[in-house]
């Protein structure tokens, strides 16, 4: 009997613990779904109750492997967005034209160098670079050329040479090469400086604003004590960082430009009217007077369209103050922008893509870059019909001018900087070469007649004009250049020619030009190999190397 009732107590207790069991389950389970964390018993705190059932064998269970998504396979709508707003104007090239019907050739020199640093960029980045950042003119401009000092009293030589066109041997290509005279740097006039330095939030990169840092300092180093430079940046609003300060103070300008850092948003027309006042107030007659403007064309508060700055820069350059603009970064970048304010500002426009380039544009050519020997440059070419059928410039297209504006002084062109080169070339189809490039017109009632033209200029292809004006003159002198018809064979042509024609072929490749024919990469390789010369800075080799990279980029496209 003891026993039944040892027993009877003993199906309680497990009655009682099983209930609590189940009760704190279903508590545990009302707290979890309520978010409340349950915190785990304490080995003291677990009874013994029945055995656990045992866990099941690893054969029984289910695995189901994740989903992996291949790259290729994510949406297009799930995949981050890459936003790329940079600027480029539409280039129409330039085509032949008739020299019956169209005898003069007009058009505006030309030093700026960023297209070529920028097409640099986007070859190294692996990206064939948009047609519109391929300006053929600049990329052939980037390169020194070994020309002759003039002789006279003019500010540059005039030097041309003819031969057959690499890419169209039928047809004849003409080099023409401006040397602008070498001043000595301690010869030069005293420099008033001003410093427009982009600080907005999207400078913040290491190549924008940190870049821009290095390229000032360089810049600073080659200050004489009588050079003059102020800082001034431009954020949500505009402020002069640095008044005034005397080349010899180089500890003070580097210290100011260490103080810069990024952020808000980019008043970029303030900017440009407080540097103008600070480079009015320090006003040096007849010296360098110079606003610098550094930033990747961001603007978007203020006078930011291009017809207000283009405006306030035409008013402002009248004073005697030119402004060059120096661009950074990727992305963002505004290459039409800052072209045009480089162009209406009579300075030049140049892109920094890394320290080295910096040191090229800043130290190497501080001459050329900063200090103008003469402005409103224009050529005019006369091409002689008994000689040419028809021509075409190559490059150039933003620089056009009407016949016109040749000999109008007030028609604004570009500016020569101390032993700056400038060179254009012309691809000329000669009388009696048939061509798909020339299109039919009827014979001009009123022009002469062709047994007229054929002992017309006698010997000579062509007639080169050039008009300048001194940099703080107004009115412009005539140099005048005739050019006979003797050319020489290609491989007797000098490394300028040969080299600025591998450059002129390499653009028409990357814009995949209507007119160039028979132009291929390894053709300009080995015409490039060919011309390097001697190649100090190793600029000319660093140009077959890109070619080389851009012909394995189009393969692979």
């Amino acid at each position: 009997m003891k026993f039944l009732y040892q027993l009877l107590a003993a199906l309680l207790l497990w009655c009682f613990i099983a209930c609590n069991n189940r009760a704190a389950t279903s508590e545990s389970k009302a707290d979890s779904a309520k978010g409340v964390m349950v915190q785990p018993q304490s080995l003291d705190q677990v009874m013994i109750g029945p055995a656990p059932a045992p866990a099941p064998a690893v054969k029984d269970i289910k695995f189901t492997p994740p989903v992996i998504i291949k790259d290729e396979e994510v949406k297009e709508d799930e995949k981050p967005a890459v936003f790329n707003t940079e600027d480029y104007d539409h280039i129409v090239e330039n085509r032949f034209l008739a020299a019956t019907q169209n005898p003069l050739s007009t058009f505006s020199i030309d030093v700026d160098e960023a297209a070529y640093s920028n097409v640099r960029r986007y070859i190294n980045n692996g990206t064939i670079p948009p047609a519109g950042a391929v300006r053929i003119e600049e990329m052939i401009n980037y390169f020194d050329y070994k020309y002759p000092q003039p002789q006279n009293d003019d500010p540059f030589s005039v030097n041309t040479e003819l031969s057959e066109c690499p890419w169209s041997p039928q047809h004849r290509l003409v080099h023409i090469g401006l040397q602008g005279k070498e001043i000595p740097v301690q010869n030069l006039p005293n420099a008033n400086i001003v410093f427009l330095i982009d600080v907005s939030g999207s400078m913040e990169d290491d190549n924008k604003l940190p870049l821009v840092k290095s390229s000032m300092k360089l810049l600073a180093d080659q200050l004489r004590p009588d050079d003059k430079v102020a800082i001034v940046v431009y954020a949500g609003n505009a402020g002069l960082v640095l008044p005034a300060t005397s080349g010899s103070h180089k500890t003070a300008i580097k210290e100011a430009i260490d103080q810069l850092e990024a952020g808000g948003s980019t008043a970029g027309g303030e900017g440009i009217q407080l540097a103008y006042k600070v480079a009015q107030e320090n006003f040096i007659k007849g010296g360098n007077n110079r606003i610098i403007l550094a930033t990747d064309g961001d603007f978007n508060i203020g006078a930011s369209s291009d017809d207000e700055l283009v405006t306030m820069i035409e008013k402002e350059r009248k004073s005697g103050i030119f402004l060059s603009v120096l661009g950074y970064g990727m992305g963002n970048y505004k290459d039409n922008k800052m072209q045009q304010l480089a162009d209406k500002g009579n300075g030049n426009h140049s892109y920094i893509d890394n320290i080295n380039e910096a040191r090229k544009v800043l130290v190497s050519e501080f001459g050329s870059t900063l200090f103008t020997i003469a402005k409103d440059v224009k050529v005019q070419i006369e091409f002689n019909p008994a000689k040419v059928q028809a021509y075409r410039l190559i490059g150039y297209e933003n620089r056009v001018m009407a016949a016109e504006d040749f000999n109008d002084d007030k028609k604004d062109a570009g500016e020569l900087g101390s032993g700056h080169t400038v060179t254009a070339l012309y691809e000329v189809i000669p009388v009696g070469v048939k061509s798909e490039f020339i299109g039919k017109v009827e014979d001009l009632k009123y022009q002469p007649a062709k047994t007229d033209l054929a002992t017309s200029g006698g010997d000579e292809i062509m007639t080169i004009k050039l008009r300048y004006k001194k940099p703080d003159g107004d009115v412009s002198m005539l140099i005048v250049h005739p050019v006979n018809d003797s050319h020489l064979a290609l491989a007797n042509t000098s490394d300028n020619f040969r080299f600025s024609a591998a450059v002129a072929s390499f653009g028409m490749l990357l814009r995949n030009s209507e007119f160039k024919q028979q132009a291929s990469y390894q053709q300009v390789i080995e015409l490039a190999k060919g011309a390097k010369g001697y190649d100090a800075n190793g600029y000319r080799q660093e140009f077959i190397n890109l070619v080389q990279a851009a012909g394995s980029l189009t393969v692979k496209k």
